[in-house]
């Protein structure tokens, strides 16, 4: 009877798995993002958000969205508060724009909202079309160098200079050099293809933090217990600020933008590129049931806003599970599981340092980088479109200003190279839209 309900479900037969291959699968997709637990509270710690409970918060998002992911599509796709985005959440609207962080859970909802409504009437796919291809590339480059400078500055890799603003940190303490190594470690694991290996290597650095002296203790505190419940969530849940963003709406509707923007393409090329390696695209290279994927990822950023995260999105990591064989949904129920059963061992993901999640971010960060081979480097054009993008964001620390200076210079090279009419009318809209922002300093 069981077995029965499950072949009805997820079509095992049809997609030629087995219930065995799916929970192999799972399990693999799960070693590969399971970092997020670790990496996603300590970010979002940063902006000023209460810690406790942000294990929690990002388990439960990540479970509810993968959930729906599965039964809204029967993809092996699993979903997470996203890398990139999390840091757009901290670091650009909480540090950068002084925003409380009740008032950019509420920037998420409404971030989720909208992505919601632009994918039931397909307005989605117009946009898509319409944002310059360079500006892409830029972006996920942009944030990818973005990300990795942050591992860097958290580990002291990376410190202030009031001559060079930055120089490279003191290699002589420990905790520096520890990292150093798990960067080392976590790129040799990369590729030698072991799976999990970010969280591997954050699980390696922990250990060793706990016989590395520091005047304190150790770098690592042992943890009180291997096991435990999970912490409460309740300083988070449903502490968004909804109204917040309406009634700042001059000096919060870029930051939308800036969301949904990162969120949509991000999505989009996750799912595009998972897809591709499970081959469920269709001849014409189109994804069947693309706008109930993006709806799955929509609704599970508004209820990650809800618990208290930044938006949930589908994690490329899904392509370990489909390498492994993993075909439907069932993978992604499986990995959904997972993040619930792992809110016992909060204890010990407690006891992990900031330090240790520096290999997370590099890598990452490394990894988002990879695109900027799509980019046409004999178009002088484009590749100014995309340098200027990931240039600003690490320099200026902010997701948000890459983005409008990557509008602004495309729009500029295209009117002053006679070329105007390569650009949409929304791109004009846009990269108008952002000058003005400056130009009258509404931010």
């Amino acid at each position: 009877m069981y077995t029965m309900f499950i072949e009805r479900l997820f079509k095992l037969q049809a997609h030629q798995t087995t219930m065995k291959k799916e929970l192999v699968a799972g399990l693999t997709t799960f070693a590969a993002m399971s970092y997020i637990l670790i990496v996603n509270p300590g970010i979002l710690g940063q902006s000023g958000m209460p810690v406790t409970g942000l294990i929690t918060v990002t388990a439960l998002s990540a479970c509810i969205g993968t959930l729906l992911m599965a039964l809204m599509t029967n993809y092996p796709i699993a979903l997470a508060p996203g890398m990139g985005l999390n840091a757009f959440f901290a670091f650009t609207i909480c540090v950068s724009r002084d925003v409380p962080w009740e008032a950019a859970l509420g920037i998420v909802f409404w971030n989720g909202i909208l992505f919601l409504l632009l994918t039931l009437t397909g307005i989605r796919r117009k946009i898509a079309e319409a944002i310059p291809r360079a500006l892409k590339i830029g972006v996920q480059c942009g944030i990818g160098l973005f990300i990795a400078f942050i591992g860097l500055k958290n580990a002291n890799l990376v410190v202030d200079n009031p001559a060079t603003f930055v120089s490279l940190g003191d290699l002589s303490q420990p905790a520096v050099l520890l990292a150093l190594f798990g960067i080392l470690l976590t790129i040799v694991l990369l590729i030698h293809q072991v799976t999990g290996a970010i969280l591997l290597s954050i699980l390696v650095l922990t250990f060793i933090g706990l016989f590395i002296p520091v005047s304190d203790g150790t770098l690592t505190s042992p943890p009180p217990a291997i096991v435990g419940m999970p912490d409460d969530i309740s300083s988070t849940f449903m502490a968004m600020d909804i109204l917040y963003p309406i009634e700042h709406l001059a000096q919060t509707w870029d930051l939308i933008f800036a969301l949904m923007f990162v969120n949509m393409f991000d999505t989009i090329g996750t799912l595009l590129g998972v897809s591709r390696r499970a081959n469920l695209l269709t001849p014409t290279g189109k994804l069947p049931r693309m706008g109930n994927a993006m709806t799955a990822d929509a609704a599970a950023s508004i209820a990650g806003a809800g618990l208290g995260t930044s938006p949930v999105t589908s994690y490329v990591e899904s392509a370990a599970g489909v390498s492994a064989g993993g075909r439907t949904g069932l993978t992604a129920v499986v990995v959904a599981l997972c993040f619930l059963l792992a809110l016992f061992f909060t204890p010990l993901m407690k006891a992990i340092p900031l330090m240790a999640t520096t290999p997370a971010l590099l890598v990452v960060g490394i990894l988002m980088m990879e695109s900027i081979r799509q980019l046409d480097f004999d178009d002088l054009g484009a590749l100014a479109t995309a340098s200027v993008a990931i240039i600003t964001m690490p320099l200026t620390f902010s997701i948000s200003e890459g983005i409008a200076l990557g509008f602004i210079t495309h729009v500029s090279i295209k009117l002053g190279t006679g070329r105007f009419r390569d650009v949409s009318a929304l791109t004009y809209c846009l990269a108008a839209i952002f000058l003005l922002r400056y130009i009258f300093d509404l931010t």
